[in-house]
């Protein structure tokens, strides 16, 4: 009774610390936020002893799970080696890191711009895609996110997280393929993807005609796990070409496996993008960020003249890549993960079966989502709903995450370490949570 009492009040000091001394503005989960303490694969615990089973990794970061050896050894000597140098100096782990990601790259996608995050990744792309093409102008989609510096609010299209800051000129944005709530009102995939086509509507009718890019998401984050069919990504890719754009495949989320059976999301379209953008799961957590292209567009950044990035490929945040590579490659391949991803979509489907309130499941390997809707026919979303589920499930051990822009969309999406016992645990957890709120 009396440790209960202590770690009662170290939670509510901890709580009492968040308000007083950090933004208001920090977005919190839960009805009474979860301070964390540790965590070991899959699992973490919270200040007050709670085990949780985490099926979120921090929004789709903790990608080879908590405390992994692999990547906790590579971090401790390289610790004991040197910790900082800047990109002013050749260093071991970064070199060997663009080395690694140039193997796992796609196409002719070969050299790396490391930075310290998926905002300062998309920066960067936008910046060579300018800088390679002459033009100015840019082609992002609606709910879509990029980042929260002033050009990733302008880029990113769900108003809550637009809101403040100064929004740069010239960027654009096209409806996206949301096939739950197609913005024409057609079905697929009888309407030819039909949605694609604004993109070019949008190129000749609000830009010069001349665009420096266009950058998506395979499947968008932030906006609720909205899945672009492969022939839609096609179709715009053919329509940036013809308008002289650079493709941008913003990966934050979606590579590495996530999607199951290729490194990265872009490569189940058969499209080869001319930039990519990588981040989150990259390094397990620790702040890395990566921007790639092929050798010809980056020869163009010499026209724009010599730079730095301070932390950019810090070499601890490259240990750490290099040992979550090692990972991946030897226990969690994309190919793995498509079966789990296949036994979790297999599950999910069984929920929407049982409860009317799941409107739509979608995804792609470890990378699922729950849209709550207060009825199948309307699809009115329900976001209310979303929050309690939060609430239930976490109840009952088990860590999701929330998106969409009407805050409705359970986002999963466990580390790619998973078995089929933590898959299968975390569909009983949630059909537990689910029978609370029905």
């Amino acid at each position: 009774m009396e440790l209960d009492k202590l770690t009662d009040q170290k939670k509510e000091a901890l709580l009492k610390k968040q308000k007083e001394y950090l933004f208001p503005n920090h977005l919190l989960y839960y009805t009474e936020p979860l301070p964390l303490d540790r965590g070991e694969g899959l699992r973490v615990w919270d200040v007050e002893g709670n085990e949780y089973l985490d099926f979120f990794g921090g929004i789709l970061t903790t990608s080879v799970g908590h405390n992994r050896p692999e990547v906790t050894q590579r971090v401790q000597e390289q610790t004991e080696k040197i910790i900082h140098s800047s990109t002013l100096y050749p260093n071991e782990s970064h070199i060997n890191l663009a080395e690694k990601l140039a193997q796992l790259a796609p196409g002719d996608i070969q050299v790396s711009y490391f930075t310290t995050s998926g905002t300062d990744a998309n920066e960067t792309a936008i910046f060579l895609a300018q800088t390679h093409t002459g033009h100015q102008e840019v082609v992002a989609l609606r709910h879509g996110y990029s980042g929260r510096s002033a050009l990733g609010m302008s880029l990113t299209a769900v108003g809550s997280w637009r809101s403040g800051g100064t929004h740069v000129a010239g960027v654009k944005h096209a409806l996206n393929p949301y096939c739950y709530r197609c913005p024409l009102k057609l079905k697929y995939p009888s309407c030819g993807v039909a949605c694609a086509e604004d993109i070019e509507e949008v190129i000749r009718t609000t830009t010069s005609g001349k665009i420096a890019a266009f950058i998506m998401e395979p499947i968008q984050g932030v906006g609720g796990f909205i899945t672009a069919p492969d022939d839609y990504i096609k179709t715009a890719h053919q329509i940036i070409k013809h308008y002289g754009g650079l493709f941008i495949s913003d990966e934050v989320q979606t590579g590495f496996g996530r999607t199951g059976h290729k490194w990265f999301g872009i490569e189940h379209s058969g499209v080869e993008p001319d930039i990519m953008t990588m981040a989150k799961g990259i390094a397990n957590g620790f702040p890395l960020g990566n921007t790639m292209t092929t050798k010809d567009i980056a020869e163009s950044t010499l026209k724009a003249g010599l730079t730095i990035s301070t932390f950019g490929g810090n070499p601890v945040a490259c240990a750490a890549s290099l040992g979550v590579m090692d990972v991946l490659e030897n226990e969690a391949t994309p190919d793995r993960t498509a079966t789990l991803g296949k036994q979790l979509r297999a599950g999910l489907d069984r929920l929407q079966e049982q409860f009317p309130i799941i409107g739509d499941v979608r995804g792609k390997g470890l990378m699922q989502g729950l849209e709550l809707v207060k009825d199948p026919q309307s699809k009115e979303p329900a976001p209310k709903a979303a929050t309690q589920l939060m609430d239930a499930a976490k109840k009952h051990g088990l860590l999701i995450g929330k998106g969409g822009l009407y805050g409705n969309v359970m986002r999963i999406a466990p580390p790619m370490t998973a078995t089929e016992d933590d898959i299968q645990m975390a569909l009983d957890l949630l059909h537990k949570a689910l029978s609370d709120i029905a």
